[in-house]
């Protein structure tokens, strides 16, 4: 497998280095000001000497900051992949992208599948890597909700990661959120494992909550493939190469 390195940087944020590129996923967190990586803060001088790309899934605010266009000064050669329906200024190096297309930027293919929130997920190759970043796209089982919007939900969110049957990620993005409560906060990367070859699946959309890792390690379902799980223990945390079991 190439090499790599992640870092995380907060809920749905990573910063992803490759052999010959650094990629940036759902950046919105641009706080503590002037602390650096080691904090999950992007400081565009530490990313010099490889291509830059920037995916940002959907317009929400815990996925996009406007904030990214400001690393154009420091960073010549920067790229953005946006999904379309982020109101962004049009320019050279800004491209939009909707659910169900496909295209080849800064020496990355890219593809969308769509969201059952809003936006797209992206699968990406690059250097010899298969990335998946889910954004929004999860099985969103609400305790409280009619049984009938839940059961529309698991169909929406199944017929998308079906999609992707048996496709190997060397590296997968997949949110474990907590608000789901205990048995809808796995549902979707329980799907997402039982259903690809992902060697190592990060999660996210927890925000500072990482309760998460702890029902992750008492839950049975995910006896098969919880030493593929990172554990995330705070932001700016690096993790290099295949996770170790």
């Amino acid at each position: 497998m190439p090499a790599y390195t992640v870092r995380y940087l907060y809920h749905s944020s990573f910063l992803l280095e490759t052999a010959s590129h650094y990629l940036i996923f759902d950046y919105y967190r641009n706080s503590p000001h002037g602390r650096g990586l080691n904090s999950g803060v992007i400081d565009p001088a530490a990313l010099t000497g490889k291509p830059v790309l920037v995916f940002a899934s959907h317009s929400h605010g815990d996925h996009y900051d406007p904030v990214i266009f400001r690393w154009r000064g420091q960073l010549p050669g920067i790229q953005y992949i946006l999904s379309s329906d982020i109101a962004a200024p049009a320019a050279a190096d800004t491209h939009f992208i909707g659910p169900d297309a496909s295209l080849r930027v800064g020496g990355a293919a890219v593809r969308t599948l769509p969201s059952t929130d809003l936006g797209v997920a992206f699968v990406i190759e690059v250097d010899g890597l298969r990335i998946y970043h889910a954004g929004d796209l999860n099985w969103w089982h609400w305790e409280g909700e009619p049984d009938s919007d839940n059961r529309d939900m698991a169909r929406a969110y199944c017929a998308q990661i079906d999609r992707l049957q048996g496709e190997h990620f060397d590296v997968a993005f997949v949110p474990l959120d907590p608000r789901l409560g205990r048995l809808g906060y796995l549902l979707g990367l329980d799907y997402f494992a039982a259903h690809t070859d992902a060697a190592v699946i990060f999660p996210m959309h927890f925000g500072s909550d990482r309760r998460v890792f702890d029902w992750l390690a008492q839950d049975r379902r995910a006896d098969d493939y919880r030493p593929r799980v990172a554990r995330i223990e705070h932001r700016g945390q690096q993790f290099s190469g295949p996770l170790s079991r």
